[in-house]
């Protein structure tokens, strides 16, 4: 991967891989182009440390993803240590945080609820008849805020 790829981060539960790994397919032609280069906690290898190896990844990250539903919003891993960093380091300016809303859940409340999210207008992709379409606008919003970043 090139040394200029802007490094995300996606944060999310794991009763939502399905969504996470359909997310992932639409990014591929940025990975492809070498814009990005993407990592998620199924990356861990054998005998790594879990919460080490995530927190590693987590500090790298320029974009932080937060893949929002309700089995998000309900684990305490994420709450306690990826979404708390996340909101530091958006404050900090050291990463671009970016609410992804999965599912239908109450997360306008949240500490994220501030920032702009995807896909357009913050409506949730399970409420698109067309999963294709939504997952086209939040692959076109993150290549927005990536060229945005590859171009500072």
């Amino acid at each position: 991967m090139s040394s200029k790829a802007v490094k995300i981060f996606t944060s999310y539960a794991h009763e939502d891989e399905g969504l996470k790994d359909e997310m992932d397919k639409y990014l591929k032609v940025l990975k492809r182009s070498g814009k990005i280069d993407a990592w998620n906690d199924r990356e861990l290898i054998a005998g790594q440390e879990w919460n080490e190896g995530i927190m590693s990844e987590f500090a790298k990250a320029n974009i932080i993803l937060l893949l929002v539903s309700v089995d998000f919003i309900a684990s305490d891993f994420i709450w306690d240590t990826e979404l708390a960093e996340a909101m530091k380091r958006h404050e900090a300016g050291t990463a671009f945080v970016v609410p992804v809303i999965l599912r239908s859940c109450k997360w306008t409340s949240m500490p994220f609820a501030k920032l702009q999210a995807l896909p357009k207008n913050a409506r949730p992709i399970s409420d698109y008849d067309d999963k294709d379409v939504a997952f086209t606008e939040v692959a076109t919003g993150i290549e927005r805020l990536v060229d945005y970043i590859l171009s500072k």
